[in-house]
């Protein structure tokens, strides 16, 4: 990356930078490849953020069909996370995972899950004990866009009318074959079969994205995971456990990552031989990152205090303005062999292409997530009928109750004290975009013409050719559109 005029002697934001176009030989955004590099097996340079409210086992395997990867909280119990990560591996690659429910559920059941929007759709069907789905016993899909005309408590078995379109997975032969067919079937969503059992559905909009989109595998051709682990406690035998149970990336975690808990940790982990690539964090200078490679990481974790629901800043006054602690710490990294991680501060496309310019490998996403229909939590109506998520900060009161909650009340109390960050926030779905993919495809849309505007077809190359300026908070207000005439 090289700066547009003088280097700047101040620290900078997304906000006081931008991109300067330059010549370029790129004729289409589809020819940029967006795979990260970083020794994950990621095909887009996303990650999801490992809060409690932005990534469990439905986002995790979401955003993995599609190319990301998600790192499933450090604040789950050991037997939950072995669980989540041995589901997500379990989820199909090609297919959408199937949401299904039974014919005695009702509307208020279903829009707890699924808001009434296009591209959705819930199973109707008995499952066994274990889970499986036999075909004779699908009663329909109910299109999520019924579930906003029909009354709270009727049930779904009586709103899947007729038995539901269907496809035998070893007739097709790809995604774009996939579409055509759903379309010859005149549906918009379609139950897939494999050996009379349901193994996923499919739309017309996800066949069409399996068409642009390289899915995020391991070795074995299963869905990736990451899961985190503080700094305390046995971690080695938590890290053992985890790799035991599948999992891809290993992240070792805490607000304040230089210092010697994080690095005895991180020597713990790296001494176990694992044989996956293991994250730290976060840091935000070129010596934090010296040290944490030294103990042992791989890829660091880089940001303190740009999060939506991080107080660090303005309770401490610790933290560094997110543009140039990425720029110096991807610096660092590189020439120690290692990659980073931006974690924290995007809220447009062009903060995460900004991320990719500064030389992150991948841009870690927590509050924006957050407002997905596939993340944790159920979904809540306000007031005037938007529907919205719970969020909160990682050290909120409300996440030490979740991380501290079996201490005994005096030391519960005392966590409290200190607690800090915002413990309940709404996050609204967007009702254009209320899904993890329709965010993946605005964010990688945009990103992949930031690539071309740059005239690189890598993220290597990227990191290369990107040129960047500086400019007033005029300059960035006059790149917003108007949503109402001046």
């Amino acid at each position: 990356m090289e700066f547009y005029g003088a280097t700047p002697d101040v620290d900078l934001t997304y906000s006081d930078v931008f991109l300067v176009p330059r010549r370029s030989a790129i004729t289409s955004r589809l020819d940029v490849d967006l795979s990260p590099g970083d020794g994950t097996p990621a095909t887009i340079p996303l990650v999801s953020a490992n809060m409690n409210s932005v990534t469990g086992p439905r986002l995790a395997a979401t955003l993995a069909r599609r190319g990301g990867l998600g790192v499933l909280p450090q604040d789950m119990p050991l037997q939950e996370l072995d669980a989540a990560i041995r589901w997500v591996k379990s989820q199909p690659v090609t297919w959408d995972t199937p949401l299904v429910l039974p014919p005695d559920a009702t509307v208020a059941d279903a829009a707890r899950l699924l808001p009434a929007t296009d591209g959705h759709g819930i199973v109707v069907a008995t499952a066994t004990a274990e889970g499986r789905v036999d075909a004779d016993d699908v009663r329909g899909i109910v299109p999520a866009t019924r579930l906003g005309t029909a009354l709270p408590d009727a049930r779904l078995g009586d709103l899947a009318r007729g038995r539901a379109a269907s496809v035998d997975a070893e007739d097709i032969e790809s995604a774009r074959h996939a579409f055509d067919v759903i379309v010859a079937a005149g549906a918009d969503t379609v139950c897939v079969l494999e050996h009379g059992h349901l193994v996923g559905t499919l739309s017309r909009r996800s066949a069409l994205r399996s068409t642009l989109y390289a899915p995020a595998v391991d070795a074995s051709g299963r869905l990736i995971v990451a899961a985190a682990v503080g700094i305390n406690g046995d971690v080695a035998a938590k890290a053992k456990a985890l790799a035991a149970a599948g999992v891809d990336v290993l992240v070792v975690d805490t607000a304040h990552g230089h210092q010697e808990g994080m690095l005895r940790a991180l020597r713990e982990v790296a001494d176990l031989g694992l044989g996956i690539p293991i994250a730290a964090g976060n840091v935000v200078t070129a010596e934090g990152v010296h040290d944490l490679v030294t103990a042992g990481a791989t890829i660091l974790k880089v940001g303190v205090g740009p999060g939506a629901m991080c107080t660090t800043r303005m309770m401490t006054a610790v933290g560094r303005p997110q543009f140039s602690a990425v720029l110096e710490s991807s610096e660092a990294a590189r020439i120690m062999g290692a990659h980073v991680w931006a974690d924290g501060g995007v809220r447009y496309p062009r903060d995460v292409a900004l991320a990719l310019a500064a030389g992150a490998a991948s841009v870690m996403i927590g509050s924006w997530f957050a407002g997905t229909i596939e993340a944790p939590g159920e979904l809540q109506t306000d007031e005037a009928g938007r529907t919205y998520k719970e969020s909160w900060g990682m050290a909120s009161t409300k996440a030490v109750h979740e991380r501290f909650g079996r201490l005994d009340p005096y030391e519960l109390a005392r966590k409290e004290l200190f607690a800090e960050g915002i413990s309940s926030s709404r996050i609204y779905l967007d009702p254009l975009r209320p899904g993890l993919e329709d965010l993946l495809d605005m964010i990688t849309s945009g990103v992949r013409s930031s690539f071309t505007y740059a005239g690189s077809a890598t993220v290597a190359e990227f990191h290369e050719r990107a040129r960047v300026g500086l400019q007033s908070a005029a300059g960035y207000e006059e790149g917003k559109a108007l949503p109402v005439s001046w």
